[in-house]
């Protein structure tokens, strides 16, 4: 059996993908629900609905990052924090598109 073997500073990279992936993902779904609570409340849908909607998008996103921050530490957070802005860049940019 052959072994595989990367070098540290390829596992950081590795990981630090990941951890930016995992966040643009977080990001994606919370600017997708966003784009749904302004599609609720300018349609005169329930304002109550859009309230708990943003409760829940808030709580959600808080969570996580909390979860983040207390398990795996500082720099998984900062990594996810910043796929999150990056999710909110393209959200802003397809925005525009639309």
């Amino acid at each position: 059996m052959t072994s595989f073997y990367l070098p540290e500073h390829a596992v950081f990279a590795l990981r630090a993908a990941a951890w930016l992936g995992g966040g643009a993902l977080i990001g994606t779904f919370h600017f997708v629900t966003l784009g749904w609570n302004v599609r609720v409340l300018t349609l005169g849908g329930a304002p109550l609905f859009a309230m708990a909607l943003q409760l829940a998008r808030f709580s959600l996103l808080a969570g996580v990052l909390a979860a983040l921050a207390s398990r795996f530490g500082a720099m998984p957070l900062l990594l996810a924090t910043a796929g999150i802005l990056v999710a909110r860049t393209a959200a802003a940019r397809l925005g525009e598109l639309a």
